[in-house]
């Protein structure tokens, strides 16, 4: 069965055992589990259905593998001519999870 779910601001299509990488889910460690409620689409063949905007009971199960922090990003600022330069670096959180189970 697959699903297309809505988490930290990003869609996925998911299915039983699929690992992703998303943003942090904020107050987890590592082997939390996490309930995503916001499911948009799920099932397979005759037995697809489609929310409007989401399903009402469906849910997906996921588990945290490891939470960490993506590559380094500069964020390079310049006015020509004028002597501004600004430098600055960031790196985004992100929980790596894997899905458990998908309820529809």
């Amino acid at each position: 069965m697959k699903a297309t779910i809505k988490t930290q601001g990003q869609q996925f299509i998911v299915a039983e055992g699929d690992v992703l990488t998303v943003n942090r889910f904020p107050n987890t460690e590592k082997g939390a589990t996490v309930t995503i409620t916001d499911v948009l689409a799920a099932g397979e063949g005759a037995s697809f259905k489609v929310g409007t905007p989401r399903l009402a009971g469906a849910s997906v199960t996921a588990k945290v593998l490891e939470n960490k922090r993506g590559k380094k990003v500069i964020v390079f600022k310049k006015k020509k001519r004028k002597g501004y330069e600004r430098k600055q670096g960031h790196r985004q959180e992100l929980s790596v999870i894997k899905i458990e189970s998908i309820k529809a």
